[in-house]
C-alpha cells in the first residue's frame, strides 16, 4: 500500500491514452510508476508522476527489475506497436500481475491481448469516435456508452415533451428511455419525478439503449 493509502499502479506507454490515465490515477491518490521508451515523454512526466523510467517493458526481465509483480494493476497504453503491446501484456501475465488493462487498436489485437492475459481491453479511439458522432448533432451535450449498448446521455429537452410533466409525456413507456434528472440554467440539478415539468432550454440526463436515446433526442413536436 502506498503512503497515499491507495495501491500503486504501473502505466506502460505514456502517449495520449497512457499519459492521461497515469495523470488521473496520480491525482486520485495512487503512486504511479510510468514507463516509456521515449526519453522526451519520460522527461515530460518526471514532475507529474511518483516515478518515471525510460525502459522497454516488452522484456520480462525489465519488468521484473522494475518490480512490476508488486503493483496492484498495470495499464499498457502501447497502441501503435502491436508486437510491443502483446509482449508487454504477456510478460506482465507471466509475472503474475492479476489486473492488466491494455489498449487495443482493433478487434484482432484485442482478442490476442485477452488470450495472453489482459483482464480488461479498451478501445479509446473507437469510444471517442462514437462519442463525437453522437455529439455532432448538437442535441446531445454529453454521452457515455457501455458495452451492452446501454448509455447515459445529457441532451437538450426534445420539443415533443416541452411543457409537459413527465407523467404525461410517458418517456419510458413511449420512448423506452428514463429521464433521470433535469438541469436548468442557474438552478440546482433536479432529480426527475413524474410531476417534473419540462421547460424550454432544459437539459435532461437520460438513460436507456443507445438506439432509443438517439431516437428520443431527435423527437420533434408531436
Amino acid at each position: 500500500m502506498s503512503a497515499k493509502g491507495k495501491r500503486p499502479v504501473i502505466v506502460i506507454g505514456l502517449g495520449r491514452f497512457g499519459g492521461a490515465v497515469a495523470e488521473t490515477l496520480e491525482r486520485m491518490g495512487h503512486d504511479v510508476m510510468g514507463a516509456d521508451t521515449d526519453p522526451g515523454r519520460v522527461q515530460d512526466f518526471a514532475s507529474v508522476l511518483t516515478k518515471v523510467v525510460e525502459a522497454d517493458c516488452s522484456h520480462s526481465r525489465t519488468l521484473k527489475d522494475l518490480g512490476a509483480a508488486e503493483f496492484e494493476a498495470a495499464i499498457v497504453g502501447i497502441g501503435n506497436d502491436i508486437e510491443a503491446s502483446v509482449l508487454t501484456v504477456l510478460a506482465l501475465s507471466e509475472l503474475g500481475v492479476a489486473n492488466i488493462w491494455a489498449k487495443a487498436t482493433n478487434e484482432k489485437h484485442a482478442a490476442i491481448l485477452e488470450r495472453i492475459g489482459a483482464t480488461h481491453v479498451v478501445f479509446p479511439e473507437q469510444r471517442m469516435g462514437e462519442r463525437v458522432a453522437h455529439l455532432v448533432n448538437e442535441r446531445m451535450l454529453d454521452f457515455i456508452a457501455f458495452d451492452d449498448h446501454f448509455a447515459i446521455a445529457r441532451l437538450k429537452a426534445p420539443p415533443a415533451i416541452i411543457g409537459l410533466p413527465l407523467v404525461t409525456s410517458e418517456c419510458r413507456k413511449k420512448h423506452d428511455v428514463t429521464v433521470v434528472g433535469v438541469k436548468r440554467e442557474g438552478e440546482d440539478f433536479i432529480h426527475a419525478t413524474p410531476d417534473t415539468l419540462i421547460m424550454p432550454d432544459d437539459e435532461l440526463v437520460v438513460s436507456g439503449r443507445i438506439a432509443k436515446i438517439e431516437a428520443f433526442s431527435a423527437l420533434v413536436s408531436e
